[in-house]
C-alpha cells in the first residue's frame, strides 16, 4: 500500500474512509466522559491487520481538530511510520528511552498541522524491557506535558508482550482487526490478554471489509 492510501484523511479528506476515521475520532471522545483520553494505543491480533495504517490516520484527524498530536512509534520490533510520512529512522524513541537525546530532539513536526512524529528509532535488543521501564513512564509524561494527544502503534498483541506492557500505561486501547484475515478466536484472545493486562479496552476497527463504495470500512464498537 502506497502512502496516498495509508494516509488517506490527510491526502482525501472527502473519502468514506477518512469520514470512517473522523467517526472513530468522535467515539473515542465520547468514550469517557469523565476523563479525557489523552493516551491512546492502537494494536492488532496479528500482523498484517491495518494497525499501523489506523494509527497515522486516528492521528491526522485528531491533528485536523486543532488538537496537538504526537503520534509514536511504539513497534520497536517493526516500524513503519518513518516509512509513511518518509521520514529517517536514526534517531527515535527508543534513543529517547535510552537518555541519548532529549524528546524535543527526538520528534519532527510533519507537514500536517498540529502532528508531530516520533519515530520507533533503532531497533533495540530488548524492546519489552525499554517499554517497561521507569525511562517510559518518565517520557509518558513530558508527552503528556507537550500534547494534547499521544497515539501509539504498538506490536500485535498475540505476537509478542509489548501491547499488553504498554496498555494500563494508556488512557485508551483500540484493537484493529482485519475482515476475512483475524479470526474470531484471535480476536477474542487478543481482547482477553488487553483486558488481563488492566488496559482500558474503548472498541474495536473493523478493517478491509469490502463495501460497493469503497474498498476499505472502518468499523467501531463498544465491547
Amino acid at each position: 500500500m502506497d502512502n496516498r492510501r495509508k494516509l488517506v484523511s490527510a491526502l482525501d479528506p472527502k473519502s468514506p474512509i477518512t469520514e470512517q476515521y473522523r467517526t472513530i475520532r468522535t467515539n473515542i471522545q465520547f468514550a469517557s466522559i469523565d476523563k479525557e483520553l489523552n493516551t491512546i494505543m492502537v494494536t492488532s491480533a496479528g500482523p498484517g491487520d491495518g494497525k499501523s495504517t489506523t494509527a497515522a490516520n486516528l492521528a491526522v484527524t485528531f491533528a485536523q481538530q486543532g488538537k496537538s498530536v504526537l503520534l509514536v512509534d511504539a513497534d520497536l520490533r517493526k516500524p513503519t511510520a518513518h516509512y509513511t510520512f518518509n521520514l529517517t529512522n536514526t534517531v527515535g524513541l527508543t534513543s529517547v528511552l535510552t537518555k541519548q537525546i532529549t524528546l524535543d530532539e527526538a520528534y519532527v513536526e510533519s507537514s500536517i498541522s498540529d502532528l508531530s512524529i516520533l519515530p520507533s528509532g533503532p531497533i533495540p535488543p530488548n524492546p519489552a524491557e525499554l517499554l517497561s521501564s521507569v525511562s517510559m513512564d518518565t517520557f509518558l509524561k513530558q508527552a503528556m506535558e507537550q500534547f494534547d494527544h499521544v497515539i501509539f502503534d504498538t506490536p500485535p498483541v498475540l505476537a509478542v508482550t509489548d501491547a499488553q506492557i504498554l496498555a494500563n500505561k494508556c488512557d485508551g486501547v483500540i484493537l484493529v482487526v482485519s475482515s476475512g484475515k483475524t479470526e474470531v478466536e484471535e480476536a477474542t484472545k487478543a481482547k482477553e490478554m488487553l483486558i488481563a493486562s488492566k488496559g482500558k479496552l474503548l472498541g474495536a476497527v473493523l478493517n478491509n471489509k469490502k463495501l460497493t463504495d469503497s474498498d476499505y470500512y472502518y468499523y467501531y464498537g463498544k465491547n
